[in-house]
């Protein structure tokens, strides 16, 4: 059998479910009412079943988000509301927390990204424990990808396009150590990373004033798609639960073609979904929100990936400007800039009144002054043909028309081998005209309206007989209805596997760090061997003194003060953001930096 390859979007109501889907999404991953990592992502048990029941018909899945940290008093609305998302029809349930290993859920269950799946020791130990798929924390490289296949047979899936977490998955309490009920790992964060702070040295000096220092570029992995495939990823996740339908038509329609040109050179994979989806609109992440983009660590520990100046969108480089006035500026090169754009400059921004030329006259100058980089974050013609679109995904069918003089059958067969067929009897009259009624025959079967359908072929076996239009037309409705309900009937397979108690934990210790919040998770980790259990972090009352994240980034690096290449920058580092400062601890083995909570001097 051929391996499956999935695009995996994000949706955030029924309504970008369906622009997904639309645009080639071979599953998507969405909120349930309560106990997801993005609060204002959360949708009703109706409208998930109405998602489901909408990307069955295609063969897409759906993977509801149960990924935050449980405590003991929510353990049996979490495991109610697990069991009602059974029950409509979600393919698998992503979770952080171990206790919905311990529920019995008659499902498969993926290891959120949130349970920091960053080495092969951790990832095996998961695989082995019946998590049927792995979600791989964004910050690592291909080599340690590679390494993670090595070590199970367990399906992995990671990110590859959108906003990345600075600190690594399940490992971060900056929100919480600024807002007490703002966990990031209760589904509340408050995206402390995008905020300005100050770099301190140890004699209380600033370095660096006002910046973003936490604040990374966005990812996009389009040019790495065929080595993931090669290192063993099957599924392609694009974050971004909280984007548009506009963002999401775009950046679908975008990967969907990167990732089939990519199968096409691979023989042995094929796509998990079925239907042909074609854009009428030219697909270019670039012109939805982006912070400027990167591949963050994906070929190692690298520099260039914060964005220091803005955490705000940036978008389209668009030139540099080499004169102003009292009213425009000029660029460098020729553009297509238009009136309602919006544009950015050093990380500010305006919209634009007026073009002429390569001359640009913005809603207001302040701030624009010649050698400054241009970037467009907002194209009003490409945002206007993305809401206007009328892109439709539709599945190839072939049909077969048997004719007789009293019996006419209709069978309609789609790309995967699923029929329907419909019947009529006679008896009927000979056609006057042959090859004309044969031709109306294959002009009123081709016809596939507004279904999920596109009729690619028409065979006639038989000598034609005199057929009404209308019963034509009647017997269609019929056909594409009925091969439609069965394809909503047919079952999916699901790789669901029951708990091992087999398997030995890593570590024989887990910190406050590794945040155990519950009974049911905490039996979980001893019955696995492990023997000593702190009370995880989002239980305390304060994080003052803990480490409030781990992160593969480092601002020594970024700055060009890596440990490693004698720095001129000696000393403690802090990092301040009005009462809130930070020490910033440098683990040069590991090449990972972490924040220390302090209180202000």
């Amino acid at each position: 059998m051929k391996h499956k390859i999935e695009l995996l979007a994000p949706a955030r109501d029924y309504e970008a479910a369906v622009a997904a889907i639309e645009a080639g999404a071979d599953a998507l991953y969405m909120g349930g009412a309560r106990f997801g990592a993005r609060v204002a992502a959360g949708n009703s048990l109706e409208d998930i079943a109405r998602v489901v029941r909408y990307a069955h018909r295609f063969g897409v899945r759906v993977y509801c988000t149960l990924n935050t940290l449980l405590f003991d008093q929510e353990l049996v609305a979490a495991e109610k509301q697990a069991r009602e998302l059974i029950s409509v029809g979600v393919d698998a349930l992503i979770v952080q927390d171990m206790a919905f290993r311990r529920m019995n859920l008659p499902t498969e269950l993926h290891a959120s990204t949130q349970t920091n799946n960053v080495d092969p020791e951790g990832v095996r130990f998961l695989a082995e424990c019946g998590f049927s798929r792995v979600i791989l924390e964004r910050g690592l490289s291909i080599e340690e990808i590679r390494a993670i296949r090595r070590a199970t047979d367990a399906e992995l899936e990671c990110f590859v396009h959108g906003a990345i977490c600075v600190g690594s998955s399940g490992r971060c309490f900056l929100s919480r150590s600024m807002t007490a009920d703002r966990s990031g790992n209760r589904g509340a964060c408050s995206q402390p990373c995008r905020l300005s702070y100050d770099l301190i040295n140890e004699r209380g000096e600033k370095i660096l004033a006002g910046k973003h220092l936490l604040s990374v570029r966005d990812m996009n992995l389009t040019a790495r798609l065929g080595e993931l495939m090669d290192a063993g990823i099957c599924s392609f996740k694009i974050e971004g639960r909280l984007k548009d339908t506009t963002y999401i038509r775009n950046v679908v329609a975008w990967y969907r073609a990167a990732i089939d040109r990519e199968l096409a050179l691979r023989p042995h994979l094929e796509r998990s979904s079925v239907g042909r989806s074609v854009p009428d609109f030219t697909p270019d992440p670039a012109k939805s929100f982006t912070r400027g983009f990167s591949e963050y660590m994906y070929s190692g520990r690298t520099t260039y990936v914060a964005s220091f100046d803005t955490p705000k969108a940036v978008g389209e480089y668009v030139g540099r400007i080499v004169k102003c006035d009292r009213r425009g500026f000029l660029l460098d090169r020729d553009h297509t800039l238009a009136a309602g754009d919006g544009i950015c400059f050093a990380g500010r921004g305006t919209n634009v009144n007026r073009v002429e030329g390569r001359r640009v006259e913005p809603n207001r100058m302040e701030g624009i002054e010649p050698g400054m980089e241009l970037f467009r974050n907002f194209d009003r013609l490409f945002t206007q043909q993305l809401e206007r679109s009328r892109m439709r995904r539709q599945i190839p069918i072939r049909m077969v028309v048997q004719l007789a003089e009293d019996h006419l059958r209709i069978t309609a067969t789609d790309c995967e081998g699923i029929s329907y067929s419909v019947e009529h009897q006679g008896p009927f009259e000979a056609a006057q005209n042959s090859e004309k009624m044969r031709s109306t025959l294959q002009q009123q079967l081709s016809k596939s309206g507004d279904t999920i359908f596109k009729v690619e072929e028409v065979e006639i076996l038989g000598s034609p007989r005199f057929l009404q239009a209308s019963l034509l037309a009647e017997l269609r409705r019929r056909l594409l209805s009925g091969l439609e309900q069965k394809r909503e009937q047919c079952p999916f397979v699901h790789d669901i596997r029951p708990e091992s108690l087999a398997p030995r934990h890593p570590k024989r210790a887990l910190t406050a760090e590794e945040n155990v919040t519950n009974r049911l998770a905490e039996a979980f980790y001893r019955d696995h061997g492990v023997e000593q259990i702190a009370r995880g972090l989002d239980l305390a009352p304060s994080t003052l003194g803990q480490r409030v994240m781990r992160s593969p980034y480092c601002i020594r690096r970024e700055i060009g003060q890596c440990l490693k290449k004698n720095p001129t920058l000696k000393g403690e580092l802090y990092i301040e953001h009005g009462a809130f400062r930070y020490r910033l601890h440098f683990d040069c083995k590991r090449c990972e930096m972490s924040l220390i909570h302090e209180n202000r001097r």
